[in-house]
């Protein structure tokens, strides 16, 4: 009769250990994606990139476009705040060399009269001439000449006379004369003005002639 050897007796943690060492080893070492899904993935991957880097531009340049326009607002601004700057202190350098140069007007007058009498002589003259050269460099210009069409804007009129040699009122005589700088008129030019004679109504005609036909027969 033959002997029977027991089988040796296997642990559990051993059995499951032999059992997962199979399964890793009938495994493959790398498993493989299906074919496209890849190259699907890094499509969705650039793609998203793109668009956000599309929105983060769009933002950036609206960023931009608005910091444009605050600059261009605040330049204009400045601009425009420069020239009324600029036309105000214009505006008080002519009314201050206005002023000066009205109250030497008197002055002038009374070497214009000095000179129609012959009284301007010597050093006397030296000075007014010196004077009017200097108010002539600072602007001053004076007007108003014999014959020039009245123009109530630059003429003054003192006198008043009625002419058959004028078409229409007249400066017929320069009483004084005017003066200006650039535009601005400081005095008027002030003058004897002629007119011509306004016509005689038709009423009175007739009776001139009634009375010139009244005096013939008598």
């Amino acid at each position: 009769m033959s002997e029977q050897h027991p089988e040796p007796e296997v642990e559990p943690e051993a059995e499951v250990d032999q059992m997962v060492d199979g399964v890793a080893d009938s495994a493959p070492s790398e498993i493989d994606p299906p074919i496209g899904l890849e190259a699907e993935i890094e499509s969705e991957v650039a793609a998203e990139g793109a668009a956000v880097d599309e929105g983060v531009t769009l933002e950036l340049k609206r960023e931009l476009d608005e910091r444009t326009l605050d600059l261009q607002r605040l330049q204009a601004e400045y601009v425009n705040y420069k020239r009324r700057v600029e036309r105000d202190r214009e505006v008080v350098r002519d009314t201050a060399r206005a002023t000066v140069l009205t109250g030497l007007l008197v002055v002038l007058d009374d070497v214009d009269r000095a000179r129609q009498h012959g009284e301007l002589t010597g050093g006397f003259k030296a000075v007014a001439e010196s004077l009017e050269r200097t108010l002539t460099g600072l602007g001053l210009e004076s007007f108003g000449e014999p014959g020039e069409v009245f123009d109530p804007r630059i003429h003054e009129a003192l006198m008043h006379e009625h002419s058959d040699d004028v078409d229409g009122p007249t400066a017929q005589q320069i009483l004084q004369p005017g003066y200006r700088v650039g535009e601005r008129v400081l005095r008027p030019a002030r003058v004897a003005v002629a007119d011509r004679p306004p016509p005689a109504a038709d009423g009175a005609e007739e009776v001139e002639a009634a009375d010139g036909a009244a005096s013939d027969e008598t």
